[in-house]
């Protein structure tokens, strides 16, 4: 499977910016997620990789071979680019059966008959759908028809797959459902894929690798769980998470070596980094994951009961410490009475620090 460079890639419309300077290196055989607020540039790279759009200025590399080149001269258009596009629509045609849909772009290649009967035949078994061969799409449900699409997309043998919010169109639990069946199809065909998404549930259970943009500019290009627990800035933080990091004005005291004193919540707390924080000074956010702020009845800090949000599993309470309103997830149902008085803690040793000014994050340690 090949390898994907992108190199300085800008893309404008007259003066607006879609897409600003972009640096990516997406490996061979990677489930890469571009992941992102609408506008923010995913779809457009996605188009631009894939031939259907052009970029301004940049270069493009797919399996070694130059498909952009602003300052050489080189588009190659979409077709000889050797890619496969999943659209959100599906975009299937109605007129034709399920088999005829996954051959149709065989027969446009000029496969022989015999070698579109067998890879037909293969791209059914694989994608569990050989019972509705000879269907047409309207009969379908909407997770037989993505399946259908996925199978015409693949059967060419693209060496890179992309796909533009695919999912979107169906209920919850048949996206739960197809997010499985796409991360055993991306195991199963060692294929390249590319996958445009806005719901970070998707992002993070899919991929092997995060790209989070906002407004055309790369924020953090990192596997799921490392833009989870190391979110490079607030952006990253804030928008990775549900329910959302905690964000807590803090200001420092006294330092020495990879220690901190920390003033939050009205407390004084000891923060302690793996990395010297020499220069560390005046106000900052501190960062604190929700299911890291444990209720207790021995917790050393105490709030009143904001509300309390059970989902069957895991109950969210919202805290409110001062003017401050803070979420704690426990495992279980729970529910505590509005307005009663709380404790927790923080626990854990990747609480989070940011800089006000710049949003970037440059310390992770523990805190007590």
């Amino acid at each position: 499977m090949p390898e994907i460079i992108i190199k300085n890639v800008t893309k404008r419309w007259g003066n607006f910016v879609g897409v600003d300077n972009l640096n990516l290196t997406i490996e061979d055989g990677a489930f890469i997620t571009l992941l992102g607020p609408s506008g923010c540039g995913k779809t457009t790279t996605l188009r631009m990789i894939a031939g259907l759009e052009t970029p301004t200025t940049g270069e493009i590399i797919i399996d070694g071979q130059t498909v952009f080149s602003s300052t050489k001269g080189i588009n190659i258009s979409a077709a000889k680019r050797d890619v496969g596009f999943l659209f959100q629509n599906y975009a299937l045609w109605p007129h034709m059966t399920v088999y005829q849909n996954i051959a149709f772009g065989l027969e446009t290649l000029k496969w022989s008959k015999e070698a579109i009967k067998e890879r037909v035949s293969e791209m059914l078994k694989m994608m569990k759908i050989e019972q509705f061969s000879a269907r047409y799409p309207a009969e379908l449900s909407g997770g037989q028809q993505q399946r259908v699409a996925i199978a015409r997309t693949l059967a060419p043998k693209p060496k890179v797959l992309f796909m533009d919010e695919p999912l979107s169109n169906l209920d919850a639990k048949l996206r739960g459902e197809m997010r499985t069946e796409l991360k055993r199809l991306h195991v199963d065909t060692g294929s390249t894929f590319v996958y445009v998404t806005h719901d970070q549930l998707e992002a993070m259970t899919l991929a092997t690798k995060i790209c989070l943009m906002n407004e055309g500019v790369v924020q953090q290009y990192d596997p799921p769980l490392t833009v989870y627990g190391q979110p490079a800035n607030l952006f990253v933080a804030d928008f990775v998470g549900n329910p959302t990091m905690n964000f807590i004005p803090g200001r420092i005291g006294s330092v020495s070596g990879n220690s901190a004193e920390v003033e939050l919540l009205g407390k004084k707390f000891t923060f302690t980094s793996c990395c010297p924080l020499d220069g560390l000074k005046g106000d900052v956010t501190v960062g604190i994951r929700p299911e890291f702020l444990p209720i207790s009845d021995n917790g050393s800090i105490v709030g009143s009961v904001y509300s309390t949000l059970p989902s069957g599993m895991e109950t969210t309470v919202k805290i409110k410490v001062g003017d401050t309103i803070l979420s704690s997830v426990m495992f279980g149902s729970l529910n505590y009475d509005v307005d009663t008085d709380i404790r927790f803690s923080i626990y854990s040793d990747k609480i989070l620090l940011f800089e006000n000014e710049s949003g970037r994050m440059f310390a992770s340690g523990s805190m007590k």
